[in-house]
């Protein structure tokens, strides 16, 4: 079972309307796609409406995970024993790299997930991510944008900037 602090994590994103990946904590891990999916069993297991992936889009073994450990979090089914991680996986993750995780591996791995994904997609979910960015949050995104892009981009992302001054106040 997660720890309270991560179900508390979980609870606090889940307020803030953030995605359920967003919701998923941060471990050691061999890759971030690793990282991700850590994170992603434990949010399921500590209640984020996290549904398993559709049969054919991951392992079969993967997804009945997925599903027992989401029907766990929605107090559907009680479970048998308490996940137990053997001591030898357990001091393998140990030394596994921390920064497997970090927000450079996770942003790598975000955009090669994106790049799977239609245009539609990604729109809709930047859409979603604006809304539960919050003002200064949104204006922090804005300046981040102004600086890192060229002059054209500047242009673009001070017109953003304005139209989604408006779209929130």
């Amino acid at each position: 079972m997660p720890n309270r602090k991560t179900i508390e994590k979980a609870r606090k994103d889940e307020r803030e309307g953030k995605s359920p990946s967003t919701q998923a904590g941060e471990h050691g891990a061999r890759s971030a796609k690793q990282a991700i999916a850590i994170g992603l069993s434990e949010a399921r297991r500590a209640g984020v409406d996290l549904p398993p992936p559709k049969k054919g889009k991951v392992k079969e073994s993967t997804r009945k995970s997925a599903e027992y450990a989401y029907e766990v979090g929605q107090g559907e089914r009680v479970p048998r024993r308490r996940p137990r991680v053997s001591k030898a996986v357990s001091e393998v993750l140990e030394h596994e790299p921390k920064d497997s995780a970090s927000h450079e591996a996770l942003s790598r791995q975000a955009k090669r997930a994106a790049s799977r994904r239609t245009a539609g997609e990604r729109s809709k979910a930047a859409e979603k991510a604006a809304e539960t960015k919050g003002g200064s949050g949104r204006s922090a995104a804005a300046r981040k944008a102004a600086r890192t892009k060229g002059p054209r981009g500047r242009k673009e992302a001070a017109r953003k900037a304005a139209e989604t001054r408006a779209h929130h106040s």
